[in-house]
């Protein structure tokens, strides 16, 4: 495990799958993240990459040749290595293997990057294409939050607020797990996102 801290926050990242483990705000006394009960679901905060989501047969293809990768890419079933690391900054750091070019057919690096200021923890993304083809690829966080946050509240007394206001649409997953073709009405001006289990 690895860890950044300052006044405000801690926070714990394993290298494996670079995943956050652990966000909490000592002012508050609140950790923010799931537990990872196996029972439940064992993750706490997995990245997906270089896929989101479910490909039809788990098959891609590339120059006419099949690629077989899993639901949300292998990332968060590999080992990171720390790259750089400050008392408020760390980075971990995959790159593609003979292990990873029989899955996904593109050399690339891929940075992630946690830091905290003040009060705020940021992520960022950072993927390379080390390759000479276009590169297609997703990538994506999958954070489990603790909610609700305090005892006695509820988790409907929750919502997730944006920096900006956001308009857009939702992409329905279908009954065999792949994205839809047309979008639901889901953000109309708005920068809040209320919480129910719906």
């Amino acid at each position: 495990m690895f860890s950044i801290e300052n006044e405000y926050l801690s926070v714990t990242i394993r290298p494996g799958g670079a995943e956050l483990t652990s966000l909490y705000n000592k002012n508050a006394g609140l950790e923010y993240m799931w537990n990872g009960d196996p029972s439940f679901w064992a993750k706490t905060s997995p990245v997906l990459f270089p896929i989101v989501g479910s490909l039809k047969k788990d098959l891609v293809y590339f120059a006419d040749k099949p690629y077989q990768l899993g639901r949300h890419g292998f990332a968060r079933e590999m080992d990171f290595m720390v790259t750089d690391q400050t008392n408020l900054s760390i980075t971990f750091t995959l790159t593609s293997s003979e292990a990873t070019l029989t899955k996904f057919p593109f050399p690339f690096c891929f940075d992630i990057e946690y830091s905290i200021t003040k009060d705020q923890l940021r992520v960022t993304y950072k993927v390379m294409n080390t390759g000479n083809e276009s590169m297609y690829f997703s990538v994506g966080g999958h954070p489990a939050f603790k909610v609700p946050l305090i005892p006695g509240s509820d988790y409907t007394d929750h919502y997730l607020e944006f920096n900006k206001t956001e308009n857009a649409g939702r992409w329905p997953i279908s009954k065999d797990g792949l994205i839809e073709t047309d979008t639901v009405a889901f953000f109309n001006n708005t920068r809040l996102m209320p919480l129910s289990k719906e």
